[in-house]
Parts: C-alpha cells; structure tokens; sequence
C-alpha cells in the first residue's frame, strides 16, 4: 500500500480518543457530568478573560481545549507495556518522561504516551498516563510468584489488534478499514471486565498487599480508570462539583492558584465502589465489590526550565514540612493557606518568569516588522522584543507531576491505601521494559523554544541580509 492511501496518525488518534471518551461516559456517567460541567466552566472563563481567549486564538490552541484529554491505564508486565508502546505508536503518541512513583507509597513507575509534534498535538492532543506495577515491591513471596503467574497467562489485546500492529509496522501505516477496526480492537484493551479471573480470597490478599495491586491483576484486562479533561479555572470546578452531585477531593494536587498557572494541577471525584463477580473453586460465582475508576479535571500552566522546576519542587516540599495535606480533608485549608503564602516566592507575570529563565515560551514575529529591523536587533531575541517586533507565549505543559499522581492514585484507592515502600527509582530498568528510551521533557521544550527563537530571527532578519 501506498504511503498516500494511510489514514494519518493524528486521525486514529483523535479516532481513538472520541472512542473512548465515549465508552467510559457509559461505563461511568458521573464522566458525562464532569464534561458538562467543564465546558461550562470553560466557556464562562474565556468570556470573562478576552485577553486569555485571544492568546490561545494567537497560538492557535483554542480549538483544542474542548477536545484535550488524558487517560491512565495500569500494566502488569514488561510485555503489556512493550505492547502498548507499539499500539501508541501507531496513533503518532510516544514515551515522554520517567516517574517513579514508589517513594510516594504507590508501587508503579510510568510514562506518559502523548503526541510531541506542535501540529500534531493542535490536532488532537491525547495522553495516556502508563504506569507498570512493581512486582518485585511485594513483600510476601508467595503472593508475588502467584500474581507473577496470573499476570503471565493472560492477553489484553485482542488477536486482530496484534495482527493490524504488525501491518502497520511491516507497511508503515493502516488504510481506512484497517484503521477503524484497530481502534475498535484497541478498545477492547481499554473495557472495563466486571469477572474477576481470580478468587475472592486471592482478591483480598491482592488487596491487603495495596489496593492498585489488587486493580492489575485481578482482571483479564487493565480497563482505562479514569479520563481527564482540562479545564480553565480547575478552582472554579472544584466548586461547582457538589452543586452537581459530584464529591471532588479535598485538595487540588500541584501549585496553587496563580494569575500565571505553571505546571499541572489536578482534581478528581472519588472511586467507584463497583460491582464485579468472582469464581469459586467449584466454579460457581459470588458478588463482591471493587473501587478503581474515577473521574479527573485538570488545569495546564506553562512548561518549566530545570531552574523553575527545581524552585517548584523546593516550594511544594517547604510548604509539607509546614503541613502535609491529610487524606480526609481535615487540613485543607490549613494546606491550602501555607502552599499559597509559600509560593508567594514564584514569580507570578510571565515577563518576571521568562527574565528569570523559569519557564519556556514560544517566540512569534510580528509580521510587519519583517525586513524592517536593523542587523544588530535582528540578532538578538531580546531586542526584537523591546522593539515590539516579537511576542513571547507559554508554551504549554504536556506531561505530569508524579507527587500529584501518587496523590490522586492514594485519593482515589482509598485513605488505607497510602503505604510505605523503599524509593527506588529505575529508569534504566522502565526503559528496558519498554522497548525503547523515553523523551527527555526539558531536552524537548527547550528545543521548541530555540526552534521558535530561530523561525523569528529569519523571518524578521533585514532585507540586505536575506538576499
């Protein structure tokens, strides 16, 4: 097949996406309401903010807040996430970053998969949070051998998902056809199972060793436990959640409120306890129950340097020495207050941020300006931009906070489920897993925002220089 007659990337992807924000809006309705009432919030926001609306028009990036979303999806085997990197693949998303999550109590480490090209992520910028559970952090031997066995039996992903991975690597692409039916394969991958493959009694010890342990391996299939779509004003959300029946948790993970939001801040509404089956050795079954899936808003800020990334991580670790936020909200506002008045330290104005060299932003010319500088100014980013002749934005950040997802993940499975484990974080060993390395985030900001200091030295170079 001719490379012309593929269905491009980004297509499957926001293919996939719809697919699945579809799906999980009718395994958990509550998801419906969440995306209702963000919408409302982002629509209220952008007219109450033209200058906000008019940069995100500037940056060509309006369009694609309705449509942003994450998901997260827990893997049980260095097969399973070697798998996925390869059904990713085919929907244009790869590996970015390392998280280790176990110093934090939650026996995984991740990868994000998200698209990294500019057009691609306009176009739809999807994610799917990746983590693969951490076997070997179980202490009791024999529920590590049996766990270890289960996960080794199974198979998330369907035959003819497999096959049309294969066609696509061997071919360079999937057709029209193929591409609608691999979306509706990977699905499968994705569905919630309310069988359990293994007994009640395996369940609860599975449980008792950390309830994410217990969600892996219990089921044939890893189902998506949450999807997250991004919001404008994620404060304005959280307060409008139990007007509308919905119980956000006590505290948003990540900075505080900012006229300039950094980073990441999240929020979600609790697990769902669920109803699932589970065999009895006489083949018959019992109801039980289960809680994974939850619903997630978050709100994106700018992408920081490693010097306004070590500033951030400081600040968030002085405010939990002050206080550290309580798993059943009794603290929050106590929380709340230090982490404002810490961060008071972080400069908030995006000019004050980029002459500190903070945070990463995309240069655009100003078009009438072209051919109309001097040599000198057009040598020189800064001043180009005292002239006038270029506008400096955010560039967004894409990827995650893993204090704030071990935060979530701890919120979400329950207030028993925070637990010590030895931090041992093991890129080397993840990237082995794998299949391949994971993008450097800062390496790939950094060159976004040289590449966009470059386009704007030669559009806006003089007109003796360009010929």
């Amino acid at each position: 097949m001719k490379s012309g007659t593929f269905t491009s990337s980004d297509v499957i992807r926001a293919s996939f996406s719809a697919a699945m924000s579809s799906m999980y809006r009718t395994e958990v309705p509550a998801y419906g309401t969440l995306m209702s009432l963000v919408a409302e919030v982002n629509s209220k926001t952008l007219a109450a903010s033209p200058e906000l609306k008019d940069q995100l028009q500037e940056t060509d990036t309006l369009d694609r807040i309705s449509e942003e979303r994450h998901g997260a999806i827990r893997v049980g085997t260095p097969e399973e996430l070697s798998m996925l990197r390869r059904v990713f693949a085919v929907m244009g998303m790869y590996p970015v970053g390392y998280y280790d999550l176990s110093e934090a109590g939650v026996p995984v480490h991740s990868t994000a998969f998200r698209p990294v090209n500019g057009d691609a992520l306009k176009i739809n910028p999807f994610r799917v949070f990746t983590s693969l559970l951490r076997l070997n952090l179980i202490g009791d031997t024999g529920l590590r051998k049996k766990a270890r066995a289960i996960l080794g039996a199974r198979q998330i992903f369907t035959d003819k998902a497999i096959t049309l991975v294969e066609k696509a690597e061997a071919e360079g692409g999937l057709g029209a056809d193929d591409a609608q039916t691999f979306v509706s394969e990977i699905l499968e991958t994705f569905r919630w199972h309310d069988r359990a493959s293994v007994s009640s009694p395996l369940y609860q010890r599975l449980h008792d060793a950390h309830r994410l342990i217990a969600d892996v391996v219990s089921f044939k299939g890893p189902h998506i436990n949450h999807l997250t779509p991004r919001t404008l004003d994620i404060d304005a959300v959280q307060d409008l959640m139990p007007e509308h029946g919905i119980s956000p948790k006590a505290v948003i993970e990540g900075p505080p409120t900012r006229a300039c939001p950094i980073l990441l801040r999240q929020t979600s509404f609790k697990a769902l306890e669920e109803s699932v089956s589970f065999q009895n050795s006489d083949g018959t079954w019992e109801t039980g129950s289960h809680t994974a899936r939850f619903g997630e808003i978050e709100q994106r800020g700018i992408a920081l340097t490693p010097k306004g990334r070590a500033l951030y991580d400081r600040l968030l670790n002085d405010t939990r020495k002050i206080i550290r936020p309580a798993a059943d909200g009794s603290n929050a506002k106590a929380y709340i207050t230090a982490l404002s008045d810490t961060f008071k330290a972080f400069p908030d104005n995006w000019a004050d941020i980029r002459r500190e060299g903070l945070g990463y932003f995309r240069y655009s010319a100003i078009e009438r300006f072209a051919g109309r500088v001097t040599a000198r100014e057009a040598a020189d980013i800064e001043a180009l931009i005292a002239r006038g002749a270029v506008r400096f934005d955010p560039i967004v950040y894409e990827d995650f906070l893993p204090v704030s997802a071990a935060g979530i993940f701890q919120s979400n499975l329950g207030d028993e489920a925070s637990q010590t484990f030895v931090a041992s974080p093991s890129q080397r060993e993840f990237e082995t897993d794998l299949g391949t390395a994971v993008l450097d985030e800062f390496a790939h900001y950094a060159g976004l925002e040289q590449a966009s200091i470059q386009q704007c030295l030669q559009i806006l170079r003089p007109a003796a220089l360009a010929s």
